[in-house]
């Protein structure tokens, strides 16, 4: 018996689009319709994110730098137009209010 080989053997990868919003991320895009537009997402694994912190426009808390979460931006929106969500917050976007309410202590940035 041969061993097992787990590494590719020559195969096509898939060529990424440069300039595409969010190519640097990992991850599965996918489209979803969200307040009459077609807005595209990609959840971004905690190792594959970058060492920022982003804030989410869900819940107005800060998304620290390795954790997972999802990018979203509009279809016709460019790379400014990204949106960095906690996955649960991107998830219950339809149930929020449309304004976010902070805590007397939260920081006003």
């Amino acid at each position: 018996m041969s061993p097992r080989h787990n590494r590719s053997r020559g195969g096509e990868k898939p060529e990424h689009q440069q300039g595409e919003p969010g190519d640097r991320y990992g991850g599965a895009q996918r489209s979803e319709t969200w307040q009459g537009e077609e807005w595209f997402v990609r959840l971004v694994a905690g190792a594959s994110s970058p060492g920022k912190r982003y804030r989410c426009p869900g819940c107005d808390q800060e998304i620290p730098p390795g954790a997972p979460h999802v990018v979203a931006w509009p279809e016709y929106g460019g790379v400014d137009d990204r949106r960095h969500w906690h996955k649960a917050c991107w998830n219950a976007k339809d149930r929020r209010t449309s304004r976010v309410q902070r805590s007397r202590n939260a920081p006003k940035y």
